[in-house]
């Protein structure tokens, strides 16, 4: 039998964070969220600003953070008609988060 100070109790990731990774750690979410926060963009200037994504990716990523309230999706009817997507103030809350994600990883990664 295990003496008490020797039982450990087993090790788990905080829920909140495996949650945030979870759809954060996504490919290319966290990316388009931290393009979004810098201002609204339509489907082809995100295509340009996330280097190597499919139209296909760009759009079922783009559907999920919608769905999910990081993302607004707005259309103008034009003529022509225009979609614009833009940061909601839920993604907006991230800024500080991803901000020190990009320092950790100039920091630390080559």
């Amino acid at each position: 039998m295990q003496k008490d100070a020797e039982r450990h109790e087993p090790r788990a990731c905080d829920a909140g964070l495996s949650r945030a990774f979870a759809f954060l750690g996504k490919r290319w979410n966290g990316v388009i969220i931290g393009t979004l926060v810098q201002g609204p963009a339509g489907f082809s200037e995100l295509k340009r600003a996330v280097a190597g994504i499919s139209d296909s990716v760009l759009s079922e990523r783009l559907t999920e953070l919608t769905a999910a309230g990081l993302v607004q999706r707005t259309v103008d009817d034009g003529p022509p008609v225009t979609v614009v997507y833009r940061a909601t103030p839920a993604s907006e809350a991230l800024i500080p988060a991803l901000d020190a994600i990009a320092v950790w990883a100039r920091d630390n990664l080559d």
